[in-house]
């Protein structure tokens, strides 16, 4: 190839690589999930990345983790907690059956000795893959429970706890006893408007319950893990949990009231704000304080 060529080549490699830089018109460029590991107290901590938060637990006998997004920050949480145990990854809990929970489960399948859920938990993660077609993208839990479930793992003690319908009929809650930190999943929800999924047998009314039970069973020093939270802050107190418990429960008072005087479910819904919750805000667009009250309504009118 002569000098010419090899300029006119050159030039028309650089100009591709260029294009293929450059997104198709109206399309934004992909970007790399925005992921962090944050350590909370005993070897437990939080992952952060795209969904639900993931719990984990490091310690001698390896990793257990809680939860595990979606697949694109499963992976990045799996290669996170290889490094960090080196007896390897040994166990993933899910909280519940939706999709930002259960996603990444593929992710940990092959390496995990088992994968852990409430029994209710199993049967929605079923039957909405099922019914979505995307069977052979999950990976389903292979030990469920009733009531409760316990392990011993290291020196640490790990319940999960199951205080009958929430946010879905199948919400487990995941005590880490030594370390004292709480995995609520999405029963708890951080100062914003909550899922409450009705179709899979999600009950306001007894969510209130279980978040008074959770309360009850747990001391100030207990740190709580949220499963979504106001500017992406999942880490709270106690306090959170009574203020998510006491915003429910204005709700169902609300929606109640309109019921007795025969107002209409749209003149029940359509309010700007519960008074004293005005600070709730929407962590995704689809989830708001209309849709709140009226899943409430939708329970109560039946």
């Amino acid at each position: 190839m002569d000098r010419r060529q090899f300029i006119i080549s050159s030039s028309a490699t650089v100009a591709g690589v260029a294009l293929a830089r450059v997104p198709v018109w109206g399309q934004q460029p992909a970007a790399p999930p925005v992921t962090k590991f944050e350590e909370l107290r005993r070897g437990v901590g939080i992952f952060i990345g795209n969904g639900g938060t993931i719990g984990y637990l490091v310690n001698g006998d390896g990793a257990i983790a809680v939860d595990s997004q979606f697949m694109n920050t499963a992976a990045i949480c799996v290669e996170g907690l290889r490094t960090r145990a080196p007896k390897g990854l040994q166990m993933l809990i899910n909280t519940h059956h939706h999709g930002d929970h259960t996603g990444g489960n593929k992710a940990f399948r092959p390496l995990v000795k088992s994968i852990v859920c409430q029994e209710n938990c199993l049967v929605w993660h079923k039957k909405v893959s099922e019914q979505a077609n995307n069977v052979a993208d999950q990976a389903f839990a292979d030990l469920s429970f009733g009531g409760s479930w316990s392990t011993n793992f290291g020196d640490e003690k790990v319940w999960a706890r199951y205080f009958g319908p929430g946010h879905t009929s199948g919400d487990a809650v995941i005590h880490f006893e030594k370390a004292n930190v709480v995995h609520g999943g999405d029963l708890l929800f951080r100062r914003v408007h909550p899922r409450i999924d009705g179709p899979a047998g999600a009950s306001a009314v007894n969510w209130i319950k279980v978040l008074e039970r959770i309360a009850k069973d747990h001391s100030n020093d207990t740190i709580f893990v949220f499963g979504h939270g106001a500017d992406n802050s999942v880490r709270g107190t106690k306090a959170d949990v009574t203020f998510f418990r006491d915003y429910l429960s204005a709700g169902v008072d609300h929606v109640r009231k309109g019921i007795g005087a025969r107002k209409s479910k749209d003149e029940i819904t359509k309010v700007s704000a519960l008074p004293k919750f005005e600070s709730v805000t929407a962590f995704n667009p689809r989830l708001t304080l209309e849709g709140t009250l009226g899943s409430i309504y939708d329970e109560l009118s039946k």
